[in-house]
């Protein structure tokens, strides 16, 4: 970020305030200018620090950093990237259709969801995807039901005659 431009504004700002008040204190007024140069770029980064940190609270999972290059901040963004539509739908597609869904769920649940999926590096909806294929992976080893109703398993109940 170029501030360079936003001191000279300043700067002439203040000459011609300064020049209201005669040869003398435009003299002086250029002096102190000089001087103040340093402190007003270092008045500027600490504003620009304070904004990057509020914006990085504000985004789970993003840091941002405000670096001096030469005499120009740099803002420094790490962190999940933005997931586009096509990734999510690259991401999820294991050959079968897709289908989309509302999901409601509490304020407090997202925020936590959000954050492990921007730990691993995934969008919201990636992340969702692989949960609930986690969840509904068989636990007996086997691909699919062999029963039409359902699948035999935990708390299901299983009724006839054996030899």
């Amino acid at each position: 970020m170029d501030i360079t431009g936003l001191v000279e504004s300043l700067s002439d700002d203040l000459s011609r305030a300064a020049a209201v008040g005669g040869e003398d204190v435009w003299t002086a007024a250029e002096s102190l200018l000089l001087a103040l140069d340093p402190a007003l770029r270092l008045t500027l980064m600490d504003a620009l620090s304070q904004a990057a940190a509020e914006i990085a609270e504000a985004l789970p999972g993003t840091s941002i950093e405000v670096r001096l290059v030469g005499r120009e901040p740099v803002f420094v963004v790490q962190g999940p990237r933005a997931a586009t539509p096509a990734d999510d739908a690259f991401e999820a597609d294991d050959g079968e259709p897709t289908a989309r869904i509302t999901l409601r769920l509490p304020e407090a649940l997202k925020g936590r969801a959000e954050a492990l999926a921007a730990r691993r590096g995934q969008s919201l909806n990636t992340w969702l995807v692989a949960a609930a294929r986690a969840a509904a992976a068989p636990t007996d080893g086997s691909q699919a039901s062999h029963h039409p109703g359902g699948r035999h398993g935990p708390g299901r109940r299983v009724q006839g005659w054996a030899r």
